[in-house]
């Protein structure tokens, strides 16, 4: 393994609402585990674009208290039907813009609108870039970059519907947030079939697996999501960034899922397994 390889360090994160409803607890595992940052998608039971000031304020001051710091806000945005009006959905991306600035962030996490089945997704594509490309432009004057998530059954959930997104909106404020186990879910193969599309837009990685048979979540190396080829190409076009665990391990829903600690443990293991083997340092 060369000098460069072992010298790859990546800052661990999670979200921390698959562990526990309580951010304190939240923290404490993730430190347990060897993070020092937690992605934060809900907080005592409330999402997180549904916490008002004194919630956040209140949150702010549990991370301080864990020496904890936030690699991105998990928003909700665009996970939603376009026939929802837009103005609904801006609103809910000021309050996650807000928590991004007030949990010390750049980074927030969105979606492409749910697909439905009496629209093609060559239908929705005029909708979801016109309303992408407001969220973008409110993003960069905010001074934040908004990570898209290849989400299952959105408008972007396969390679060349996320590629179109991504070059199409055309800013430095939209980004890919990458994640293996929502690619086999819709019957992709991560790496193979959708790295060398969108490889230079990743600027985040989201850390679960998948098997192509059945759909079913698994710790990280043990399905079909390419992990291993995924590490090792981020590694060697040096990136530097986050990696979060989402493991999905007891239970998964529209907005989110849950793990729970012992199963968090456990996914955070096995990923550490992964990219030990690569040379890469999570700190």
């Amino acid at each position: 393994m060369s000098d460069t390889h072992t010298r790859a360090r990546w800052s661990l994160s999670g979200f921390g609402d698959e562990i526990d409803a309580d951010p304190r607890v939240q923290c404490a595992v993730l430190a347990a585990l060897g993070a020092r940052h937690v992605e934060v998608r809900s907080a005592w039971g409330g999402n997180i674009v549904e916490l008002d000031d004194a919630q956040l304020a209140e949150l702010a001051e549990v991370l301080r208290d864990a020496d904890m710091k936030v690699s991105a806000i998990a928003s909700p945005i665009g996970k939603t039907d376009l026939s929802a009006p837009l103005e609904i959905e801006l609103a809910r991306l000021d309050r996650a813009l807000i928590a991004a600035e007030r949990l010390g962030t750049r980074y927030v996490r969105i979606f492409s609108f749910w697909q439905n089945e009496a629209t093609a997704p060559a239908d929705m594509r005029d909708d979801v870039l016109a309303a992408s490309r407001e969220f973008a432009r409110r993003a960069e004057a905010a001074g934040i970059v908004l990570l898209h998530e290849n989400e299952k059954n959105i408008y972007g959930d396969i390679p060349e519907r996320v590629h179109d997104l991504v070059t199409s909106v055309d800013s430095p404020a939209y980004r890919l947030a990458w994640d293996n186990a929502n690619f086999v879910q819709v019957g992709v193969s991560p790496f193979t079939d959708g790295w060398g599309l969108l490889g230079e837009y990743v600027d985040y990685l989201q850390v679960k697996d998948a098997r192509l048979s059945d759909g079913t979540v698994v710790p990280a190396g043990a399905g079909d999501g390419e992990l291993a080829e995924t590490i090792a190409a981020l590694r060697d076009r040096g990136f530097d960034g986050f990696a979060s665990l989402e493991p999905h391990l007891a239970a998964s829903y529209d907005l989110g899922g849950f793990t729970g600690p012992s199963a968090f443990g456990v996914a955070a293991r096995a990923f550490r397994s992964l990219t030990d083997q690569a040379g890469v340092e999570l700190v």
